[in-house]
């Protein structure tokens, strides 16, 4: 055992910084977020860290939408739920405005959410790997589709 071998990121703090969920060290997206959807959700090839490809299969991705609704979810139930016991929900001008509030709230948290949600997706497929230094990536070539990638 080396002793210059640094302790990593666990799982939660590596999903939640979006990083690499094989090496817990790379970047998974190339800029950081913005309300150009486009460039907010630009990620790499392979991780700059580990070599691990971030697009597995053609269409890996369309599986977040479900993690996104879930998240989506959650925050609306904490939000109501904090609404509820401080200003309440027993008129219908209140529960108005927090549907509102919570609109907005989701639409400002959107570009968040869809990293967040690929973060999570990816976790979900590619394991964590400690010794990844000694160990190649698992290669996914014969998956993709040059012609069909991008193909939205």
């Amino acid at each position: 055992m080396s002793s210059e071998k640094k302790k990593s990121r666990g799982y939660v703090s590596s999903t939640l910084g979006c990083y690499c969920p094989r090496c817990r060290e790379g970047r998974l997206f190339k800029n950081s977020i913005s309300v150009k959807l486009k460039k907010n959700m630009e990620m790499y090839k392979d991780c700059a860290v580990c070599g691990q490809p971030t697009e597995i299969e053609v269409g890996f991705y369309y599986g977040t939408s479900y993690v996104s609704y879930l998240l989506s979810i959650l925050i609306s139930a904490f939000i109501v739920i904090i609404w509820f016991l401080v200003i309440g929900l027993s008129e219908i001008p209140l529960l108005v405005s927090w549907m509102v509030f919570n609109g907005i709230v989701l639409i400002l948290l959107q570009p968040w959410l869809m990293r967040l949600s690929r973060s999570i997706w990816i976790s979900w497929f590619v394991r964590y790997d400690p010794d990844w230094k000694e160990h190649q990536p698992d290669d996914v070539t014969e998956r993709l589709n040059a012609d069909q990638a991008n193909n939205w």
